[in-house]
């Protein structure tokens, strides 16, 4: 393929246009973006995209747990694939960028490079996965879980949204889920490449347009349930109170604190927390707080849950207030392939496109795949570094940059 840097093979400069359609899909009066797993707009934007991969020249076909792809044969006797894409569920009013500008990003790289050279020497799948965020459901990375066989056991029935409606439930209401189209375990994957924005601020405040992911850190989320004893927040002495709250706010500033003791890249959120029964003048007798814990070293990781453990028994039997932690998710750091991400660097500097090398702080699909195949992980700039917000913003510039790279890279596996 030609070395030539130039970017006319974006006829129309159709990557915004393209954004811009996805995002009527689930927009929001914030000007934001809601698309959950199996939900109206998510149906409506997956089959809108089935429509544009089928008048793109390409296949398209659905899996049994709502995964699109949209396949080019290759010529050669070989059924390993070679796979791009992101994933086109939203979290709750979040930006028009995250996911979906991988899947348009492969989208218009495989429909350029079937007009210029016809069809690959090896398979590829554009796929638009079903689901990744977590943000309906207590799982994440259920398109490319189920792709790679990691939730085989998993009992879809008791996975509830916050409407009581189980996984399977809306799964079957999609239409999926039914054994009418193929399962989405899939052997035949020889490599994944993902395209997306970088959901932070190392790019632009580097000047460098594109991130070459060298690993993916892990990340375990939980619900911690803390249970006291409700009761009247004026006749009950400060010294008989089981506080649910108090307990729950001083486990929060503990484990802020302890991730900032053990290592600088260790980062513990909470982002979520219920109270019951939430009333002003009733002292708390149960609290629900979310906690997400990252790291690219999974020996990091075990050392901070090991302190939480040890941390969340003593406050109990200290104030007589019961903690639980319940996992959710529990993905280990991954690196991506080394031949690809160095192909991905080398190329870089040959077309003149400033690139660095990072650790990838979000999770991301390439980190369900690059355990069970070669995976890929490019980053492109966020304005920023604002992600999951109607502010998300990436320059077109960098779209197409990032366009750009993919396209070259998929020749270079491909053809």
């Amino acid at each position: 393929m030609s070395t030539d840097s130039s970017l006319s093979f974006l006829p129309d400069n159709q990557v915004l246009p393209l954004i811009d359609w996805l995002f009527t899909f689930g927009r929001t009066k914030e000007n934001g973006t809601t698309r959950l797993l199996y939900s109206d707009s998510w149906l409506n934007a997956q089959h809108a995209i089935y429509d544009k991969l089928k008048s793109s020249g390409l296949s398209p076909f659905f899996d049994d747990v709502g995964n699109l792809y949209g396949r080019v044969e290759g010529t050669e006797a070989d059924d390993a694939a070679i796979v791009t894409g992101s994933h086109i569920d939203s979290v709750v009013n979040g930006g028009k960028y995250d996911g979906t500008y991988g899947i348009i990003a492969s989208l218009l790289a495989v429909h350029h490079l079937l007009n210029e050279y016809g069809p690959p020497k090896k398979r590829i799948d554009v796929v638009s996965l079903c689901e990744e965020e977590g943000s309906r459901f207590p799982l994440t990375f259920w398109g490319s879980g189920n792709i790679t066989g990691k939730y085989t056991e998993i009992n879809t029935d008791e996975l509830l949204d916050k409407e009581g409606m189980s996984l399977t439930e809306a799964m079957h209401r999609a239409g999926f889920g039914k054994g009418v189209y193929p399962s989405p375990q899939r052997n035949d994957i020889e490599s994944f490449i993902e395209l997306h924005i970088e959901q932070g601020h190392v790019l632009e405040k580097s000047g460098s347009s594109l991130g070459i992911v060298e690993s993916i850190v892990g990340q375990r989320r939980y619900n911690i349930y803390v249970n006291g004893e409700s009761n009247h927040a004026g006749t009950t002495p400060m010294s008989f109170r089981r506080d649910a709250m108090h307990t729950a706010s001083g486990l929060i500033q503990w484990l802020t604190a302890k991730a900032r003791e053990i290592d600088p890249h260790l980062v513990a959120t909470v982002g979520k927390i219920e109270a019951r029964p939430n009333t002003p003048n009733v002292i708390a007798g149960e609290v629900m707080f979310s906690l997400d814990i990252r790291h690219h070293r999974t020996e990091v990781l075990d050392a901070y849950c090991s302190h939480m453990f040890e941390h969340f028994h003593e406050i109990s039997v200290r104030t007589g207030v019961s903690i639980s932690p319940s996992q959710w998710t529990d993905a280990a750091p991954v690196n991506m392939d080394p031949y690809i991400t160095k192909t991905a660097f080398d190329l870089s500097r040959q077309h003149h496109l400033p690139a660095q090398y990072m650790i990838s702080g979000a999770g991301h699909d390439a980190q369900m795949f690059g355990t069970y195949c070669a995976a890929s992980l490019i980053f492109v700039p966020s304005h920023n570094g604002v992600s999951h917000a109607p502010q998300e913003y990436t320059d077109k510039k960098d779209l197409e940059n990032g366009i750009h790279m993919l396209t070259e890279l998929l020749y270079k596996l491909a053809y």
